[in-house]
């Protein structure tokens, strides 16, 4: 039910001062980062010594710090985008240009979100540009070539609008047709395409834009598939991604749901660790499934969800949050909240929730880390510690990841602990890299 009070200045000046806490708070962690970096690049850390040379590590520090620069210029340019798609009026405008070439209804309502999440990729994409082909470039990283990056692109592009679409038009139809308690039917229809997702991706999507291969080595598969078995994993199969087609990067996963789950190996893996160090990668993130990570993971996503949905079922029958973020709540059939703006609802929720959510950051990064050191120790029991710390220490050294991170910036942001809290309990692996 709409409220009769105007809170419309309140929450501009909330959401301005939110915004710009944001971003000083933001710039601040990443000036602590770069003085960090910068103070302990000239040697390797004693820890690290005899394990990772002294080229690889100002290489780390290079990289983190050339990030650091690019991590300024983008929230600088997402906050300012941000401003100008709220208080300045932005997001207003586009509504109201779209009407008068369409109708309100449905497909205005598509077209705003469609021509939103436009107008948001074209203004990304210089840098995304930069980051690929001149700092991923610059370090040795970037595999693509114009060609496929622009393949990507596209098809990334026409599979976001064929799956994007659809689910917004059953959204936005919620919105309008099932009344007060739209929202919870709402929440329904997200998470039911969420697990839908999950489990069509590995077999439909993910092909699209790698290729995916059942592991050969079959020494190592039989390693696996053994250590598997002792976890009490059941997955459809082994495969090996071409990530090298890409990235330099190096990683593993698990991915899908029910009986599409599957485990997959980056190429660029399998060259840089032994099959023992790759067995206690894999028991690693088994350790994850071992103690239902990302059930609960899963589980905390959807009750979060549908406590912003329930919040959205509010908040978007008062014209206050309209005018309070920017837009001008036009002439309608429902208590001076039109139909034609349920997709404007949407928009600004989506954009409004990241800015006050950001500060719950810190929490969110220390549940993560506290699950990744249960996955450390639940692969120590299952494989030898010493090759997994050597399995880390060789991803940290060819991921050029710093050593020495600034310890604010790493509780704000880490989802893993850093090197030298992982290996101070694991077993010192043998010999140097």
């Amino acid at each position: 039910m709409a409220s009769n009070l105007d809170f419309s200045l309140p929450l501009s000046l909330l959401f301005a001062v939110a915004v710009a806490l944001q971003w000083l708070l933001r710039v601040w962690l990443i000036s602590r980062q770069v003085r960090h970096v910068a103070q302990y690049r000239p040697a390797v850390p004693a820890a690290f010594a005899h394990r990772i040379s002294l080229a690889a590590h100002q290489k780390a520090a290079d990289y983190t710090l050339a990030k650091a620069k690019v991590s300024l210029i983008d929230i600088t340019l997402s906050a300012a985008v941000l401003l100008c798609w709220t208080l300045l009026g932005g997001l207003d405008w586009l509504n109201r240009w779209l009407l008068e070439f369409i109708n309100p209804g449905l497909w205005q309502q598509l077209a705003l979100l469609a021509c939103f999440a436009l107008i948001s990729a074209v203004i990304e994409l210089p840098l995304s540009v930069y980051q690929t082909f001149k700092l991923e470039q610059r370090f040795g990283f970037n595999q693509m070539t114009p060609g496929l990056w622009l393949g990507d692109l596209l098809k990334s592009t026409l599979v976001g609008a064929i799956i994007g679409l659809p689910l917004a038009a059953l959204i936005l139809w919620l919105m309008s047709s099932t009344g007060p308690l739209w929202w919870l039917w709402a929440w329904a229809a997200w998470t039911a395409f969420n697990l839908l997702l999950m489990w069509i991706f590995p077999s439909f999507i993910a092909p699209l834009f790698n290729k995916f291969e059942p592991l050969a080595d079959e020494s190592l598969k039989a390693r696996v598939t053994q250590l598997m078995e002792r976890c009490g994993f059941a997955a459809k199969g082994l495969f090996v991604m071409d990530g090298s087609r890409r990235s330099a990067h190096a990683n593993a996963y698990f991915t899908g749901f029910g009986n599409s789950k599957r485990v997959v190996f980056f190429d660029t893996l399998l060259k840089q660790l032994s099959p023992g160090e790759v067995e206690a990668v894999l028991a690693h993130e088994l350790g994850h499934f071992k103690h239902k990570h990302i059930t609960k993971r899963m589980v905390m996503m959807f009750g979060v969800s549908l406590l912003g949905f329930a919040l959205l079922g509010w908040i978007s029958q008062q014209p206050w949050f309209y005018s309070g973020l920017g837009v001008s709540v036009l002439e309608s059939k429902r208590l001076g909240v039109p139909a034609e703006n349920n997709a404007i609802a949407l928009l600004l929720f989506m954009l409004a929730v990241p800015v006050f959510s950001f500060f719950i950051t810190p929490l969110m990064s220390a549940m993560s880390r506290r699950d990744e050191f249960e996955a450390d120790a639940y692969a120590m029991q299952q494989t030898d510690g010493a090759q997994l710390a050597s399995a880390l220490l060789k991803l940290y050294e060819d991921n050029a990841s710093t050593l020495t991170p600034d310890p604010w910036y790493v509780s704000f942001y880490y989802s893993h602990p850093p090197a030298v809290d992982r290996l101070a309990r694991m077993p010192a692996p043998s010999g140097s890299l």
